[in-house]
């Protein structure tokens, strides 16, 4: 693996040092520590989207009885007799009113509690009830085996069993356990705070209307969206201008109230993208990445300051969401607690082929459409400065840095934005 390279304003980069994605992502968690965030407690209602702090752990069986899965009548299976007495019924949220034996049967309702000496349950639908026989039930004694159409005690759950691992986020499914658990306090991780800050003289707030040479600042909101996605509050900063001097306190002032600083623009070679030579004057270690193999987002830096990440993403408003959400999305993840972010990528049949440049990694927007029951993806063209490129697109593929084509026909993998994007 090449070394990181930090490089000084006017300086091109050394393309045989630039790092591909994991080597940047390897690099950067081998030179810093990113703390563990901090713990706190929500109800279930404010839950749903955080990330689990503490291992969901079940306290006893689920369920505590074993429970029918038919509406129908609870028997012992092996005794061997078709007519059978009634001896009772169940009802939900209440426990048996006794037990049965032999030619006994108990009516029972699905998810009712299978009473002492039953071992079956047979659908009410295979039964015939005689009441000429003073409250009988004809039962089929064939094929009757013990367990059938039971749900055993403690089939779901068992004392000790770690069911919802910290670092999981929580979504229905584990809204679900949680409840089940009677856990009503959630330990979730707090929530980290990221600040942004946009840097460039020809930024104006979205409500304005830009004059001459001015574009409207999208770039905090994308970040925006796709921080929280992450699990990160987003905080927003105001416009750094492009002196050594404004962006110096920009950046002091972000990280006086946030637990991250994203900075977007300025972060290139050029004799005014100031960004690392910024960073490294105020504190360490400082500038740990500048420079990557890929397309677009080539200027990233990865950097830390006493304790804080701090990345420097490009301008260009397409490389800006592209390189956060494809390389440096697992650092978010990491400072926000999720061990596993979840994988919304999609597979499909590449109907033109995607292009790249061996050696170096290219993300590719893709549209994605279906075609009877196969999922096709077509790439579009590229254009780092152009806003709603990746607006249009339903995700994006990697190609390289092994393979730098991928053929028509050939399958590939469409990976969707963590912020939202088009949906399918």
């Amino acid at each position: 693996m090449a070394a990181p390279q930090v490089l000084k304003p006017g300086e091109g980069f050394d393309v045989e040092q630039l790092l591909t994605p994991e080597e940047a992502r390897a690099a950067y968690f081998a030179a810093v520590t990113i703390a563990p965030p901090a713990l706190e407690y929500v109800g279930l209602e404010d839950a749903v989207g955080r990330i689990l702090a503490v291992a969901a752990v079940a306290d006893t069986e689920y369920p505590a009885d074993a429970r029918s899965t038919m509406d129908g009548f609870a028997v012992v299976a092996g005794d061997g007799r078709s007519g059978r007495r009634i001896a009772g019924e169940v009802r939900m949220g209440h426990a048996p009113p006794g037990g049965i034996g032999p030619g006994e049967a108990m009516r029972i309702p699905t998810g009712g509690v299978v009473p002492p000496g039953a071992d079956a349950v047979v659908p009410v639908e295979d039964t015939v009830e005689s009441q000429a026989a003073g409250g009988a039930v004809i039962v089929p004694i064939d094929n009757l085996e013990p367990g059938e159409n039971i749900t055993p005690a403690g089939s779901d759950m068992r004392p000790g069993d770690c069911v919802l691992e910290a670092g999981r986020r929580i979504g229905g499914p584990e809204l679900a356990v949680l409840a089940t658990l009677g856990i009503v306090n959630v330990p979730v991780y707090r929530q980290p705070r990221v600040a942004i800050v946009s840097t460039g003289d020809e930024l104006v707030d979205a409500a304005a209307k830009p004059g001459r040479g001015q574009v409207r600042d999208s770039n905090r909101w994308a970040i925006a969206g796709s921080l929280s996605a992450l699990g990160c509050l987003p905080v927003q900063r105001p416009v750094a201008l492009d002196t050594p001097e404004a962006l110096a306190e920009a950046l002091r002032s972000a990280l006086a109230v946030a637990d991250a600083v994203v900075l977007t623009g300025g972060s290139s070679v050029g004799v005014r993208d100031l960004t690392p030579r910024v960073i490294d004057e105020l504190g360490r270690p400082g500038v740990i990445v500048h420079g990557l193999r890929v397309k677009p987002g080539k200027p990233t830096v990865f950097a830390m300051l006493d304790g804080k990440p701090v990345i420097g993403l490009p301008g260009n408003p397409a490389s800006s969401l592209m390189i956060l959400e494809a390389v440096a999305a697992p650092i978010f993840s990491r400072l926000a607690g999720e061990s596993t972010p979840p994988d919304g990528s999609i597979a499909a049949v590449a109907e033109r082929p995607f292009a790249g440049r061996e050696g170096w990694t290219w993300f590719i927007p893709a549209e994605i459409r279906y075609d009877g029951g196969r999922v096709l993806a077509s790439p579009f063209v590229l254009h780092s400065a152009n806003t709603s490129l990746l607006a249009r697109a339903h995700g994006y593929v990697v190609v390289g840095p092994d393979d730098a084509k991928v053929a028509a026909g050939e399958t590939v993998t469409v990976r969707r934005f963590s912020g939202g994007g088009r949906s399918g």
